[in-house]
């Protein structure tokens, strides 16, 4: 193939990927002014019922919606709304049984009219179970069963075809995350919280706190004001941290000796000299309540690698090093 027609499909690809982005925002743009047209009041009312029950959220659907209720449940359950994904399909067979009176269905397809969402529906009714539907035809049977309908606007989809799911699942994946994240907002979920859901991978490291992984204890490489140089010196190697806290009389951090502050001192004979007399008098340090996130950040932004941390009283309780940070995975 020459240079031409090699820039000629590149060119072809290209605007393809264009178009299918442009009509995708299309639908999450109609999506978002669909709530000035009637979409507010139903949102409003199924975060309120939500949020409202004892039991767990049944997220459920077939096909591509099926993918994105997975998803969805799985969104749900990791930001403090109890959920989990039920194939629609395999209710049939047995799994209506994980379905309980004190929970709610959120059903979602886009034309609402899925013959394996007949039983789940007709389950709901009989139970009196809250049927929320996701749905893009507001006169399917599932619209007309729904005690919540969120009305997502009907748009092209991006398949040049008009045929495989594009915008419709994108809208049902918004609207799902903006229903996780309005009940994430009401019942005031933390990044503590969040983390209780998160304890693995990257983004359970970056909320970890600094209490999570400080070193503590005789782990301490700590000297009092007024120590000789010498004997710092024997500390600091001995704890491999590359510094050494000081302590005034009341035991508070009144300062910090790193290697780069005896390399500094070089010329000077550091056998007369006590840790006085070259410390850093302002040391940089982190409370235990910190984020590793938020200590890597002052680790960078200072040059240094190591932090001492310390309580209300500036008394020492732990230390963390740069190493332990890329040790959880945050660095």
């Amino acid at each position: 193939m020459n240079r031409r027609a090699i820039n000629l499909v590149e060119n072809s690809v290209l605007e393809s990927a264009k178009r299918t982005i442009e009509s995708e925002r299309r639908g999450l743009e109609a999506l978002e002014q669909a709530f000035d047209n009637g979409l507010a009041g139903p949102f409003t009312r199924a975060v309120e019922v939500i949020g409202d029950i004892s039991g767990r959220v049944i997220v459920t659907g077939v096909g591509k919606s099926g993918h994105i209720g997975a998803k969805l449940a799985a969104t749900f359950a990791s930001t403090g709304t109890p959920a989990f994904f039920v194939h629609a399909a395999e209710a049939n067979h047995g799994d209506l049984g994980m379905i309980a009176r004190d929970d709610v269905v959120l059903a979602i397809s886009k034309g609402g009219e899925s013959a394996e969402l007949k039983s789940i529906i007709s389950f709901t009714r009989r139970f009196s179970i809250p049927l929320i539907a996701i749905t893009c035809s507001e006169g399917s049977s599932l619209a007309a069963a729904a005690d919540i309908v969120l009305l997502i606007p009907n748009e092209q989809e991006a398949c040049p075809n008009g045929l495989a799911p594009t915008t419709s699942t994108l809208m049902q994946l918004a609207i799902g995350d903006a229903l996780a994240v309005a009940l994430l907002e009401a019942r005031g979920f933390t990044a503590t919280d969040f983390h209780v859901f998160h304890p693995g991978g990257k983004l359970g490291a970056s909320l970890m706190h600094v209490a999570d992984i400080m070193h503590t204890g005789e782990r301490l490489p700590l000297v009092a004001k007024g120590t000789p140089m010498p004997e710092a010196i024997t500390v600091l190697s001995r704890k491999h941290f590359g510094c050494v806290g000081v302590l005034d009389e009341d035991g508070r951090l009144c300062g910090i000796v790193t290697e780069g502050d005896m390399a500094r001192n070089l010329t000077r004979n550091l056998a007369e000299l006590s840790v006085d007399d070259i410390m850093t008098r302002t040391p940089k340090t982190v409370r235990p309540t910190v984020l590793a996130t938020a200590a890597l950040a002052l680790l960078n932004q200072h040059h240094i690698g190591a932090l001492i941390v310390i309580d209300d009283d500036r008394r020492p309780v732990g230390l963390v090093h740069f190493h332990d940070l890329l040790r959880i995975g945050v660095a």
